[in-house]
């Protein structure tokens, strides 16, 4: 039993992808700006993303040794059950050290034996779901949580219905404090010209599709006079950054988010979960490329869902070597198109997730 004087514990786990580990940090921020007293532990997959970005947004990080299971190739997941027995170890001294009031879970594999061991403790456990089409952890997870916040309708399908929030998703508040001057440095940073401008995202990993489509398609971009900013992801930055041209900049990875989408005139995304709520917020016209690689297909799922309501375009990775300059130039010719692009993404935005999230988990915490 914890002394009453002793600060409050928070274990979050979650990662593997930004789509996990923003939404972790968004709560983790929240929970400080309520109160600095509060003790937070990420813990996530040793050489994922999670162990440089949770650092880099000032929180510590235990890393465990789980991976994912490989769909495509069996014989890679032959170490697996090693893994998940010492990560459940690992694991097991983590929770024991830490002693957490509470364990939260934002999906992906780094998730599951934290806290799967945080409930043999009898520590409640909670999860956000940042997708229409839950992953595998947080379904298995589901019978142990006490509720699952989510963002999409019709989520009783895959988790029991009275544990069910509806919230939207946690997004990073940075998003609403957007200054013209910050917008400005931003661009003379990065040698952003003034011209109708197209941002192009692949996930935090990158997508070497899109990174592709850029560079075989300059003379488009070079004729019709479009400002490209292209996050090629850190695993392909050797071969691409030396490609940047005056029109086409290229970065690896974008910290300053908020403000490549204040200066764009179009984004073309993927569409994990979190990239959508932030662009809702922003509410500018959005062409989605889901990635065809991802657990259960739930970027084609979003996408879908999004350009049926008329909130975005859609354009397969197989179709974009035919179909996506045509729509590019669409959107840009036709001011209509554009306002009702925006201002149905729009509709779908919630930019107090978090705080309704963070409201919900504070009563399970004694």
């Amino acid at each position: 039993m914890k002394p009453k004087h002793m600060s409050r514990r928070v274990l979050i786990s979650g990662g593997g992808t930004g789509g996990h580990i923003y939404p972790a940090i968004s709560i983790a921020n929240e929970f400080k700006k309520r109160n600095e007293e509060y003790e937070i532990l990420f813990v996530g997959a040793k050489g994922r993303m999670e162990m440089k970005k949770v650092p880099k947004n000032g929180y510590k990080i235990k890393g465990i040794w789980i991976t994912g299971i490989n769909r495509k190739n069996i014989f890679s997941n032959i170490l697996f059950p090693l893994k998940l027995i010492i990560s459940l170890i690992q694991s097991f001294f983590i929770v024991i050290k830490f002693n957490p009031d509470i364990a939260i879970g934002t999906g992906g594999f780094a998730s599951g034996p934290a806290l799967i061991i945080s409930h043999f403790f009898n520590k409640p456990i909670l999860l956000q779901e940042q997708n229409s089409f839950p992953g595998i952890t947080n379904k298995i997870l589901a019978k142990y949580a006490k509720k699952i916040f989510v963002a999409y309708e019709n989520m009783d399908k895959f988790f029991p219905e009275n544990k069910i929030l509806n919230f939207g998703n946690p997004i990073r508040n940075r998003l609403f404090n957007i200054k013209p001057k910050d917008i400005e440095v931003f661009k003379k940073n990065n040698e952003i010209k003034n011209n109708k401008t197209i941002l192009f995202l692949g996930g935090s990993l990158g997508a070497k599709v899109m990174n592709d489509y850029v560079f075989n398609n300059e003379n488009y971009f070079n004729e019709n006079n479009y400002q490209v900013i292209l996050q090629c992801g850190e695993r392909y930055q050797e071969n691409y950054l030396n490609k940047s041209t005056s029109l086409i900049k290229v970065i690896p990875f974008i910290d300053d988010m908020h403000l490549a989408f204040s200066c764009s005139d179009l984004i073309v995304s993927r569409s994990g979960a979190i990239i959508i709520s932030e662009l809702s917020n922003l509410g500018k016209p959005v062409i989605f490329i889901p990635s065809p690689n991802v657990a259960e297909d739930h970027q084609t799922k979003n996408a879908k869902y999004l350009y049926e309501i008329e909130a975005a375009e859609l354009v397969h990775e197989d179709e974009i070597d035919y179909k996506l300059n045509s729509i590019i130039k669409k959107i840009f010719a036709d001011e209509k198109l554009k306002e009702k692009l925006s201002k149905n993404l729009k509709k779908i935005s919630n930019n107090n997730s978090t705080e309704l999230i963070v409201d919900q988990i504070e009563n399970y915490i004694v």
